[in-house]
């Protein structure tokens, strides 16, 4: 059976994607392998997730580069899922991440729209079990 492995994010610079995933979201390294050129195969994931993975893809070009931010065309682009919303909410505004609203409760869970470094946005979601 096929599983989606990876999805490409595009990034201006390695290391502070590097960063911003592993201290605000705390997701794990799981890769950072040079390619030459300059490049680098870099893949995270959030911690002890075994499905898919985040390649954070350098922009190559302009055409690129202006896409940065804009992967999701303005709507929500990511949904993380958390099974401690409380905690892992106030990390991420302890390390500076920048909530669009105030955490909400729907029938379907508890969520929060928050931006990625580059503009992106994502739920904050533990879902109703």
């Amino acid at each position: 059976m096929p599983s989606l492995g990876a999805v490409t994010f595009l990034v201006h610079d390695y290391d502070e994607a590097i960063t911003f995933f592993t201290r605000a979201l705390r997701f794990d390294l799981l890769e950072d392998s040079p390619q030459g050129e300059g490049k680098r195969w870099v893949t995270v994931a959030p911690r002890g997730s075994h499905g898919t993975r985040l390649l954070l893809a350098r922009a190559a070009d302009d055409a690129q580069a202006a896409q940065v931010g804009h992967q999701g065309g303005g709507r929500v682009f990511l949904f993380l899922e958390t099974d401690d919303f409380a905690a892992d909410h106030a990390h991420m505004l302890a390390h500076g991440v920048h909530f669009r609203e105030e955490p909400r409760h729907e029938p379907y869970g508890s969520v929060a729209v928050f931006d990625d470094l580059y503009g992106n946005g994502w739920d904050l979601i533990q879902p109703k079990r």
